[in-house]
């Protein structure tokens, strides 16, 4: 592909890296839309019977549109694209030959099926960096399965740590292993692209829903490793530390974080308990913890006699760490989370203004840029294929056998 043929370069760390993203629904999108909040050139090339699954979450959409699919998509371009028809391979094999990027999320050997495995592609770009996101790995007994985030956290042990005692296995609330399994995508392609740019190689990045699950047991595992005990749920409290939970007061629940010994003088003495601080039940971490269960219930009576707000206040003037459980709305509503830029308004030409979640890190010289909304599906195919050399015979016949298709046909 000819310079001149490039889209405009935008600003960002990222700026001059293409990514073709072959993946879909969470996981791989995340790690496209990170790259692509950072500069990179990100063009999600989609199956034309409805293009990504996420759009088919329709639960809430706006005005047609699905809003998960809008949450993870932003800034990329699309093109719809029948990767089983040899002139759709085609397209994507000439698309590869000069990208730094591809990230695919299909179950092990889909794409050697294609002929689009590592091995193959790499022969035509070997400075190609080849991200794949799977349920369990590349290797292993498992790694012919597929898996979904549900059943990553149960086999991990997620599950079994997650909730009250004695109460039902429970999955946390949000979809941990697939946007952790994104950012550790993301996380391994900026390292590959770091040692490409110094040697001019690509390599095989991968990372799995399993591994992204595991990597968040890093207390719970130390606490196996070193008692041979496997934990479980705690509800809300720290399994390492006391007090460092959810506590009720006469309106509403609050977070204190008593994680070391100069807070949790703070507490007792906020709380009007001074004798706690040197009582031997609670005198070091240790014996709080072995005293958690008595400790609560003391510490939750003297809590439920005022409102939250006057004791995060005391709290507060104390410099104990405490907070407010927000439901998810105040959350993003709240000063602070709009201060740091974490709620995005974008214009999207079908669902009108849409809101989204910012980029979680901040740069000083090369801050994220939110450029377009998530991109209809085949939004781009016609620009994208005149980029990569398509004249306007071309790509007619390219429509004309249903290779490509264009947003006009899909509405």
């Amino acid at each position: 592909m000819e310079e001149q043929n490039l889209p405009a370069q935008r600003g960002g760390a990222l700026a001059g890296m293409r990514v073709i993203e072959l993946s879909q629904i969470m996981a791989g999108p995340t790690c496209g839309m990170m790259l692509a909040d950072l500069g990179a050139d990100v063009i999600k090339v989609e199956k034309l019977d409805g293009g990504d699954d996420a759009r088919q979450y329709r639960d809430p959409e706006v005005n047609g549109v699905s809003m998960p699919f809008l949450m993870l998509n932003r800034n990329k371009r699309a093109i719809a694209l029948d990767l089983k028809h040899p002139d759709g391979k085609a397209v994507l094999l000439r698309m590869l030959r000069d990208a730094d990027v591809i990230t695919e999320n299909f179950r092990k050997g889909t794409m050697e099926k294609l002929g689009l495995g590592y091995e193959d592609l790499r022969r035509e770009n070997p400075g190609l960096i080849y991200c794949s996101v799977s349920g369990y790995g590349s290797t292993g007994p498992y790694a012919d399965k597929g898996g979904f985030d549900l059943i990553a956290q149960g086999f991990s042990g997620l599950m079994a740590i997650t909730g009250e005692p004695g109460g039902p296995p429970l999955r946390t609330g949000n979809s941990v292993a697939d946007i952790n399994a994104g950012l550790l995508a993301a996380f391994g392609v900026l390292a590959a692209y770091q040692h490409k740019q110094r040697t001019g190689e690509g390599q095989r990045v991968e990372t799995s829903l399993l591994e992204a699950s595991l990597q968040q047991l890093y207390w719970h595992a130390a606490i196996y490793f070193g008692s041979g005990v496997s934990p479980g749920p705690s509800g809300s409290a720290h399994v390492l530390t006391a007090p460092y939970q959810a506590f009720p007061t006469a309106t509403s629940w609050i977070i204190i974080g008593g994680a070391n010994e100069k807070n949790w003088t703070r507490i007792a003495q906020v709380l009007g308990q001074p004798q706690w601080i040197d009582d031997p039940r609670y005198q070091r971490n240790a014996d709080r913890m072995r005293n958690r269960d008595e400790l609560t219930v003391a510490i939750s009576a003297i809590l439920r006699e005022r409102p939250a707000d006057a004791w995060l206040a005391e709290f507060d003037r104390a410099g104990v760490p405490a907070g407010p459980v927000h439901s998810i709305g105040e959350a993003l509503s709240h000063p602070q989370t709009l201060a740091r830029e974490m709620v995005v308004a974008q214009q999207h030409p079908q669902a009108g203004e849409i809101r989204t979640v910012g980029m979680p890190v901040k740069f000083s010289a090369t801050p994220a840029h939110y450029h377009r909304a998530a991109p209809r599906l085949g939004e781009d195919t016609r620009a994208i294929l005149e980029e990569y050399g398509y004249d306007g015979a071309q790509i007619q016949a390219l429509l004309d056998k249903g290779v490509v298709r264009e947003v006009a046909e899909v509405g």
